[in-house]
């Protein structure tokens, strides 16, 4: 494979943001204790009822930081306003309530450095300092037992696609692609998927990971995993080669595991033996994985949160959308950020 070797580039880093100062500001703290520097940061508030324009104004000494406020219209098409906005020749997105670690620009800029790709994705992380929960769904979203740990840093299945959580692009990208969609959900894969069909190319940095806070309670997990699996079949309406089998697995779990329950009152209870060991397993791998039999308890929790709620979301979008043929839709819309 060529190598190709480019000077240094001009990075921007775009956020948006909507009611999240004190994650804004654990995010710029982070960028401060870059171990390099030479970046650009934007902030883009999305209509936000609680600002963060004090905390950007903080860092304005620290950081070469522009903020910006605009009507709420979901993070897709604020990462465009601040992709319009940046100076930099490559755009990297990220969400609000990320934390770099130290190396973070120093990885990915001598990586671009070194092996120039049009777009790039990396992994995230739970920070040691994340709270149980936190890191019970950092699990639950990565793990084998629930995702089949295809999320974020496997490239085997198909052509990589970033997802906007950490993710970058050239202005080249922007320009050719315009940028993200409407979508308010599933709109980092439906870019990935326009970059690529652009014959642009894309590569996982494994060692670009980020912290990822995700979300703060169960409800507000089980909002972004049913709409999760809405976006799939969205997705799939847009690109129908999208859609892979590994997709519906949550579905068919789902299914599967009512059908148990319903056999377990109706027949025998040793139909919920299955359940039974999936449940061991993701009780032992996590406990052992976070080197806490607590956390490996909350995250049998979300990870049937996770399942059942992508699940769910997934059969809910196959009834409206491949048999009523409605149109494109998602839940939770006025809570997004949530």
């Amino acid at each position: 494979m060529e190598i190709e070797k480019v000077e240094r580039i001009n990075i921007s880093f775009i956020i948006p943001v909507y009611n999240r100062p004190k994650e804004v500001e654990e995010l710029l703290e982070s960028m401060v204790q870059q171990t390099e520097h030479g970046f650009e940061v934007v902030i883009v508030e999305d209509g936000s009822s609680v600002s963060c324009e004090a905390i950007c104004e903080k860092y304005q000494n620290q950081l070469n930081l522009s903020y910006f406020f605009k009507n709420n219209s979901g993070p897709g098409l604020s990462r465009n306003y601040g992709s319009e906005r940046a100076s930099g020749d490559y755009l990297i997105f990220l969400d609000s309530d990320c934390i770099l670690p130290p190396d973070y620009f120093k990885i990915v800029s001598r990586a671009l450095s070194e092996n120039y790709i049009d777009a790039f994705g990396g992994p995230d992380n739970a920070h040691a300092d994340f709270s149980i929960l936190q890191k019970a769904i950092n699990y639950s979203m990565t793990s084998f037992l629930t995702t089949g740990g295809i999320r974020g840093v496997n490239e085997k299945l198909e052509k990589f696609h970033p997802r906007s959580f950490n993710m970058g692009y050239s202005k080249d990208v922007f320009q050719k692609s315009k940028g993200f969609s409407p979508m308010r959900f599933g709109e980092d894969i439906d870019m990935s998927i326009r970059i690529i069909a652009c014959g642009f190319k894309t590569r996982l940095i494994k060692e670009a990971f980020v912290y990822h806070k995700r979300r703060t309670s169960f409800k507000q997990f089980f909002k972004q995993v049913f709409n999760s699996g809405i976006a799939r079949i969205n997705l799939y309406k847009r690109h129908p080669q999208s859609l892979k089998i590994v997709h519906a697995a949550p579905a068919l779990f789902t299914i599967g595991c009512i059908a148990l329950v319903f056999l377990s009152i109706f027949c025998s209870v040793l139909f919920l033996i299955p359940i039974g060991i999936h449940v061991i397993l993701l009780l032992i791998d996590s406990s052992i994985k976070n080197k806490s039999l607590l956390i490996g308890s909350v995250s049998v929790i979300t990870s049937y949160i996770q399942l059942f709620g992508y699940g769910t979301g997934f059969i809910t979008a196959v009834w409206k959308r491949l048999i009523l043929n409605k149109k494109e839709f998602a839940a939770y819309t006025e809570t997004f950020y949530d």
